[in-house]
């Protein structure tokens, strides 16, 4: 037997060996004879190549039967050359440039002159193109109908040969082999991620409309454990379409200015370079620009002007310079076409970005994004019903989603996949079945999320297992909640928590029923919620994203022994739509006992007298409206993908005396517009106003406790320097206001710009007051303001001025960190009113 295994062992490597074909050589420049490394050498009609090394060589090997090479670089001419298979041989390819023929170019002086806008040539084309381009826009015309076909796909770029041999990678090895080393060069390409969409399209110019018919969507789908359509929404927010006749472009969550904005001329040098002739005898001019400042989000490349009473765009090319501060970005590339219609204009019929992405700069390996666009079937002002524009636009139903493959293999027409990509979705839907896959997704959600799943319900969040403050103590917690996978219908989450200084129990526990049958986790959400819950609270604290026990928010400056026990008994509906309006209903039972240090007192009949809790019932009723609103919904939260439309919101809530024990009759009227400015190479500012008033004479804790912050987090909803409890209003207004320069400054530091550090600047004012009637001042009977035990007041209304604050701040610190000081303008006689603070933040951006 042990000569029988060695014999087919032997016998089997011998026939590999000779079956074996093996392409080496060396790839040069036809001209100048010098190497080229990068250039890709694939065997024709395969995915099988590899490129060539910094000296141009390159070895190619292969078991299967290939007849043909094919030799590829950017900016040269194809080479074809046939081989034998089963050999080993040599072929060293010399390359030729398939550059055009400049013509009418006449070269005046050798000399570098000095680059000036007046009587440039150069200038006064892209003027002419300025002044011409709201003519040249699609939205000039009355009507128009086009189909669109995009396709979006994330790669890993030049992972090792070896890494699917790897035993951590073993159980993935299908997926590392289905690579494409011909597409781009320079690039050994792991598709991983695929979305596809045909949609139809109408626009209308007066009244202005924009109405998308989503024919088909297919994408990849990587089941529970990660949200599909928020990762879609954040890619196509960072491959947004690209209107090379507006004057802002907004790529990868920043506004680049436009070569052809009406300010171009300001930013941007201009230089003519060729004159050329296009296929249909058409004469262009080949103009490049480039920044004034390398560091400021501007593009450089070419754009094609037509010569003749158009002066449109023919063809554009869009690339980034690598000293301007955006971060993971290598390299970014934008390419459009656009062909001349029956009405003498040109429309743009091809859209193609790449962006190659990285920890480093220099890396290799990465990853590698391309959205390809084709605009087909143009159909110029033919009127349509108006029926035609009604209903939402960009609605994706479920017959959308479940097209069969004929109609892809019709809908992509010339755009087909190549091998790697048309194994994608196949190859995605496997791994989910790999247990190794799910114990890695299970570990990423306890690290990311903070749950553990065990199917059809999770545990967590973890890091509120553990928490202390100086109410409870050391405090621990546990719990958990349902998941989708025991019913799409009915949700449950409950979690139990022990203060081991106060020797309380604290708990929580609610029911959903979901009304669509999805998910409450996935938008649109329409469910109805009953729960109950006993709780700590610091009067005041409303922290972004995380909870008040968050162990890291367990560290807090000054002095913090002020909390409340919250009782709630709560029904909820929430209502969302897909036109980004929702509304939600509420009831809620509420009992408010004082804790730690605070106490409710009062004056009755010249006595002191001490209140243990009051109780409350509202009835609410709150409106939200976030047009063309995109998310990540998280395990807790749902994280808003900021964008230029504005998030309203406005809330109402009615106190009711009597019902359930209720002590009050009041009424709170409260709204909300937040929106994010862009500022083109000047970065962004996002815009916070908002205003209430209470209707009715209550005491303090049911007036607004305005937000404040005594953690060493900077939080932009909450004002950072403000102590817990210290001011109070029945009525109020702010605003705050955030601008981050996108590096504008620091990148014309020289010792500033390597480390690509950006500049932040805020500001929040809030007025406000207490009418005399519910002034505790005024009236002894009132619940009255915390004091210190020598009698001064730890909270306040606020006087004729405003509570004002603001910081500077850098960030980008490691790609990841945010550090502001933070200083207070006023009001500085409070007790322990600090005037100066440090805070940080995390942040991860572009």
């Amino acid at each position: 037997m042990k000569y029988t295994l060695l014999f087919f062992l032997v016998f089997s490597t011998i026939l590999a060996k000779a079956q074996l074909t093996v392409i080496k050589g060396t790839i040069t420049d036809g001209k100048t004879n010098k190497p080229l490394p990068f250039v890709s050498v694939a065997f024709t009609g395969s995915n099988v190549g590899t490129t060539t090394d910094n000296t141009g060589n390159y070895t190619l090997r292969t078991t299967e039967s290939f007849y043909k090479i094919q030799v590829s670089y950017l900016g040269y001419k194809t080479v074809n050359t046939t081989i034998i298979p089963g050999e080993t041989q040599t072929f060293n390819v010399k390359l030729y440039t398939s550059g055009q023929t400049l013509k009418d170019i006449e070269i005046k002086s050798a000399k570098k002159q000095r680059y000036r806008n007046k009587d440039n040539p150069a200038v006064e084309l892209i003027r002419k193109v300025i002044e011409h381009k709201d003519e040249n826009r699609i939205e000039n015309y009355n009507y128009v109908e086009f189909q669109q076909y995009e396709k979006m796909v994330f790669s890993f770029t030049n992972l090792s040969a070896n890494i699917g041999n790897k035993k951590i990678f073993r159980p993935y090895k299908f997926l590392f082999e289905n690579r494409d080393s011909t597409s781009v060069p320079g690039k050994n390409l792991l598709p991983v991620y695929m979305d596809e969409k045909i949609t139809q399209n109408y626009l209308r110019k007066k009244p202005e409309t924009k109405k998308v018919v989503v024919l088909g969507n297919k994408k990849v789908n990587f089941g529970s454990f990660i949200d599909d359509d928020g990762m879609n929404a954040y890619l196509n927010r960072m491959y947004s379409d690209v209107d090379i006749y507006s004057n802002n472009i907004f790529l990868m969550t920043n506004e680049f200015l436009s070569p052809i904005a009406d300010e171009a001329p300001t930013f941007y040098k201009f230089f003519i370079t060729d004159t050329i002739t296009d296929a249909e005898n058409h004469k262009l001019v080949e103009l490049s620009f480039t920044p004034r400042n390398t560091t400021d989000m501007l593009f450089e490349g070419k754009i094609y002007v037509t010569i003749d009473t158009n002066y449109a765009v023919q063809h554009a090319t869009l690339s980034i310079n690598k000293n301007i501060n955006l971060n993971w970005v290598r390299s970014m590339t934008v390419n459009q076409n656009f062909e001349r219609n029956t009405n003498g204009r040109y429309q743009l019929t091809k859209s193609d970005m790449i962006a190659d992405f990285g920890i480093t700069k220099k890396g290799k390996t990465g990853l590698f994004g391309e959205r390809t666009v084709n605009f087909r079937n143009y159909v110029f002002d033919k009127p349509r019903p108006d029926t035609t524009y009604d209903g939402l636009s960009g609605y994706v139903s479920e017959e959308a989603k479940e097209r069969d493959n004929t109609f892809w293999v019709r809908s992509r027409g010339t755009d087909t996949l190549t091998t790697a990509e048309s194994k994608v979705y196949k190859n995605i839907d496997s791994i989910q079945t790999i247990p190794a896959f799910k114990r890695t997704m299970d570990i990423a959600s306890l690290v990311l999320a903070g749950y553990k799943s065990f199917g059809p319900f999770e545990i967590g969040p973890a890091n509120a297992f553990y928490s202390f403050n100086p109410v409870e103590g050391f405090r621990l917690r546990f719990g958990g909640r349902t998941t989708p996978e025991l019913s799409k219908r009915y949700y449950f989450e409950t979690y139990g928590a022990y203060g081991f200084k106060d020797e309380k129990w604290k708990y929580f526990l609610s029911a959903t029923y979901s009304l669509n049958n999805k998910t409450i986790y996935k938008f649109p959400q329409n469910y109805i919620r009953a729960s109950v819950q006993r709780e700590t609270k610091i009067p005041g604290a409303e922290l972004q994203f995380v909870g008040e026990d968050n162990f890291l928010l367990s560290f807090k400056r000054g002095v913090n022994d002020k909390y409340l026990y919250n009782d709630y008994y709560r029904v909820d509906y929430v209502r969302e739509f897909e036109s980004h309006l929702s509304y939600t209903l509420g009831f809620k039972n509420w009992k408010e006992t004082p804790a730690g240090s605070l106490v409710f007192n009062n004056t009755i009949n010249g006595l002191p007298n001490n209140i243990p809790n009051i109780t409350t019932t509202e009835l609410s009723f709150t409106m939200r409206y976030a047009p063309h609103e995109q998310f990540i919904q998280g395990k807790i939260y749902r994280i808003t993908i900021p964008s230029k439309y504005p998030i309203l919101s406005l809330g109402y809530t009615q106190g009711v005396k009597g019902l359930f024990g209720s002590q009050y009759t009041y009424s709170n009227l409260k709204a909300r517009v937040e929106k994010r400015f862009y500022l083109s190479q000047l970065g962004y500012t996002d815009f916070i106003t908002e205003g209430g008033y209470s209707f009715g004479r209550i005491p303090y804790p049911l007036q607004t406790i305005h937000r404040a912050n005594q953690t060493y987090a900077y939080q932009l909803d909450s004002y950072n320097l403000m102590n817990f409890l210290e001011f109070v209003s029945d009525h109020y207004a702010s605003v705050t206001l955030d601008h981050c320069f996108n590096g504008f400054i620091f990148n014309k530091i020289p010792l500033l710009k390597r480390v690509k550090l950006r500049e932040f600047i805020s500001f929040k004012a809030l007025y406000g007051g207490i009418r005399d009637e519910n002034n505790p001042a005024l009236h002894p009977d009132l619940i009255q303001f915390p004091m210190d035990a020598t009698g001064r007041p730890l909270t306040y209304s606020l006087s004729s001025k405003p509570y004002t604050e603001g910081s500077i701040g850098v960030g980008n610190i490691f790609k990841f960190f945010r550090i502001d000081l933070v200083e207070r303008f006023n009001y500085l006689d409070h007790q322990n009113a600090p005037q100066f603070g440090i805070r940080t933040r995390v942040r991860l951006d572009f």
